[in-house]
């Protein structure tokens, strides 16, 4: 007799998916039970842990992942992730366990109450099937939902006594089902917007996660040498899909309505692609647009598309749009744009500045290294000092939610073996998902963890001199020593204050193939210095 355990493990082994990450509660036992040998369950201390790393998973590896959480305590313990891997079309499929069939109508204790509203508006779907039979075709449809159209999130909740219950016959034909998506511009389409792009006098692209998720950023880069024109990172882009030496390459934008439209002025066209129309933070009264400017916006997303306050957009899949779009727009016969200056070393002081550090880690840091960011007060050196040019090169919590980078990078380390990871989180971020390290020891992940210690949450005081709130309590972070605390998790770690000794313990790390913490004593960023 075939189960609803067998049935479901069979159709998420045929869909690739044989991870789980989880922290396990009760309700959960019984699909966890007869484990199969071909699937690994990755441990995680918190819920939200185990989201963040299915998050990094999912994102870096282009594949869905399945995570395990405890009823409703453990789906409102991953909340802050879920947002994350909401706003960063992160493909998830997340289960949570739920109460027997015979009680849950009494509501005893680990009952999910009206489980498919709990998770909203955070998943793409959220359901709870009828019955034990209706089980498998629920995660058939949750695994194309969640990768269909723009990928994201979805919720299933399954009562423990399903698993072992007979699976209807029928379940067998979704076992090899699959859905596509091609959506490429019809010719008229790609006509009409080919018009318009070589008809500008001075376009410009900016350009989002999505590019980078599609793996489209070489067809992007052609498509700014054809044009010759500048490129601008999209404001608080969670991931980077541009390389950041290239002559186009402009840096990001910032997060304000008037400031991004002060940059962009002088350009007539304005094309974003694979990002929100704008994802602003800090209010600036200002013009969306400058005057003279049009803009088109290219979504995999039809929310971000309806919802853009200005512009034409095109819903359709990233990379062959881009890819039509390089191959068919003019080769413009002018220079390329100058390229920016390199940036000057930074400074040697005591503390150590951001921008030293990252001077550091740019000089001794493979080239294909991975960097997942949460260090939020730094953003701007980063993307200054380092220098990347590989795709998925660049992760940062796409809802600005808190504890997303320690976990992410773990998931991401799993995802790209053959890549270094380098996690690099501020003090303030570190707490919120500390418990990673536990997993990074426990599986050997060889993640390199720098904790940029300044002592205070940094964007915080400079959000506080944007609003005038400068006296506000509860922003200091003082006698945290995280080199104890990740010894305690079973992770090597060292405290550094130079450059010397910062690579010198990288490069350590590095030749020890396990995971490490590395903490840097850092001064905040200075007075009008914008994280």
């Amino acid at each position: 007799m075939k189960t609803v355990r067998n049935v479901t493990y069979e159709l998420l082994r045929r869909n690739g998916i044989n991870k789980v990450f989880g922290n396990p509660g009760s309700n959960e036992l019984p699909f966890l039970k007869n484990f199969p040998k071909d699937f690994d369950y990755v441990l995680a201390l918190h819920e939200g842990v185990a989201v963040g790393m299915a998050d990094g998973y999912a994102q870096a590896s282009g594949k869905p992942a399945l995570v395990s959480l405890h009823s409703a305590a453990g789906t409102g313990n991953a909340m802050g992730a879920l947002a994350n891997a909401w706003n960063g079309h992160s493909p998830l499929i997340i289960t949570a366990g739920q109460q027997t069939r015979a009680m849950v109508a009494l509501e005893p204790l680990l009952t999910n109450i009206d489980a498919p509203m709990l998770p909203r508006p955070l998943v793409k779907w959220s359901h709870e099937p009828a019955s034990a039979q209706a089980v498998p075709h629920a995660f058939s449809r949750a695994l194309h939902t969640a990768t269909s159209d723009a990928p994201g999130p979805v919720y299933l909740s399954i009562p423990y006594d399903d698993w072992d219950k007979r699976a209807d016959e029928s379940s067998a034909s979704l076992l090899n089902r699959w859905v596509k998506n091609a959506r490429a511009l019809g010719s008229d389409e790609l006509a009409t917007l080919v018009q318009r792009i070589n008809t500008a006098t001075n376009p410009v692209l900016v350009l989002g996660a999505d590019v980078d998720a599609a793996r489209a950023s070489q067809a992007a880069v052609t498509l700014a040498e054809k044009l010759k024109c500048p490129v601008w990172a999209a404001p608080s882009s969670p991931r980077c899909a541009f390389p950041t030496r290239h002559a186009c390459f402009r840096g990001m934008l910032p997060a304000g309505i008037a400031s991004i439209s002060q940059l962009l002025t002088g350009h007539d066209l304005i094309l974003v692609i694979g990002a929100p129309v704008f994802r602003y933070h800090q209010f600036e009264a200002g013009p969306v647009l400058p005057k003279g400017s049009e803009l088109i916006l290219l979504s995999c997303d039809q929310q971000e598309a309806a919802r853009a306050p200005v512009g034409d957009a095109w819903i359709g899949d990233i990379n062959p749009i881009l890819s039509q779009l390089a191959d068919h727009v003019a080769d413009r016969a002018k220079a390329m744009p100058e390229a920016l200056p390199a940036p000057l070393p930074a400074s040697i002081t005591h503390p150590l500045k951001a921008e030293a550090v990252f001077d550091t880690l740019n000089r001794v840091a493979p080239a294909n290294s991975i960097f997942v960011n949460e260090s939020t007060s730094t953003i701007p050196a980063l993307w200054q000092r380092i220098n990347m040019a590989t795709p998925g090169s660049y992760y940062l919590a796409a809802a600005g939610g808190l504890g997303f980078a320690m976990p992410a990078g773990v998931g991401i380390q799993l995802a790209s073996p053959e890549r270094q990871v380098f996690v690099v989180v501020g003090d303030g971020s570190a707490n919120y998902s500390i418990q990673a390290l536990w997993t990074a020891a426990h599986y050997a992940i060889p993640v390199i963890f720098i904790v940029m210690k300044n002592g205070t949450y940094g964007a915080l005081r400079w959000f506080a001199e944007v609003l005038d709130a400068t006296d506000i309590p509860g922003l200091n972070l003082p006698g945290i020593n995280f080199s104890q605390l990740a010894e305690g998790y079973g992770v090597h770690a060292c405290k550094v204050s130079t450059p010397e000794q910062l690579s010198d313990a990288i490069g350590q790390a590095r030749t020890s193939g396990k995971p490490a913490l590395i903490e840097v004593e850092t001064c905040w960023a200075e007075q009008g210095e914008k994280p």
